[in-house]
């Protein structure tokens, strides 16, 4: 794995994304190395998680390529080169299934920290 993969995956987790998974898309795009999808509580914390992605990257000296999608939005895509973050809201995640779609391609699924009362 990638160091950028690594910040992606701790910050989302850091964040409270839900559900998250890593695809290896090395063997069929030349674009990216892997995309990481997520599931946000709302579209106001799927564009939060996206900013701090790109504050946490930033730091490390990675630079974010794009972003598709604001806070209205059901589906914000940011493109940092070797990984693509995919972050839905509950209703876009069921709505476009990605996993399906890349179901070919190996998938990791990222535990969630348990939290402590």
């Amino acid at each position: 794995m990638s160091e950028l993969l690594d910040i992606v995956t701790k910050t989302l987790s850091d964040k409270q994304a839900q559900d998250m998974t890593v695809i290896d898309m090395h063997a069929v795009n030349p674009f990216a190395d892997y995309f990481v999808i997520c599931t946000a509580k709302n579209s106001r914390h799927a564009d939060t998680l996206a900013d701090y992605i790109e504050q946490e990257a930033e730091k490390k000296g990675y630079s974010r390529r794009c972003v598709e999608g604001d806070a209205n939005s059901s589906w914000i895509l940011a493109d940092f080169n070797e990984v693509v973050v995919h972050i839905f809201t509950p209703e876009g995640r069921k709505q476009y299934r990605l996993e399906s779609l890349w179901a070919d391609q190996p998938q990791h699924s990222i535990a969630e920290p348990s939290v402590t009362v």
